[in-house]
């Protein structure tokens, strides 16, 4: 029997349109191994956390460029622990600024990758993380 490859989900919340770096960052995992759902545009934080459970994920991946990273993150985070959920690794990602990285963090978001982060960067901190994609 093979072991089961880490699975990450990669979401867009909210009403930000652009994902191509989502994108991007999602086929950079893939092709390191592991298994990335895309949850598409448009998500709600609930939506997010609900596909997270039904894929059995390791890892959610938030990305946010329209500037409600400091609502809709936090929210998602806040909606796993309320479904008694502690065991999966949430970063987040986009136009995230410095200074709200410390309160991020606070609220349960565990790595905030800006952008022009190099991919390997993105894998490794999830191979260290999570377990390899391989």
């Amino acid at each position: 029997m093979s072991e089961r490859k880490t699975r990450i989900l990669i979401a867009k919340p909210g009403l930000d349109g652009h994902d191509r770096g989502a994108k991007i960052v999602a086929r950079a995992l893939r092709d390191a191994g592991f298994e990335v759902i895309y949850t598409g545009l448009h998500q709600t934080p609930e939506q997010i956390v609900e596909t997270a459970i039904q894929e059995d994920v390791d890892a959610i991946g938030l990305s946010c460029l329209s500037g409600a990273h400091m609502t809709l993150f936090p929210k998602v985070t806040r909606l796993l622990k309320e479904r008694g959920i502690d065991d999966i690794l949430v970063t987040g990602g986009g136009i995230v600024p410095e200074e709200d990285i410390p309160a991020l963090k606070e609220a349960g978001i565990d790595k905030v990758f800006g952008p022009g982060t190099p991919l390997q960067d993105i894998i490794d901190y999830h191979n260290d993380k999570c377990g390899t994609g391989k």
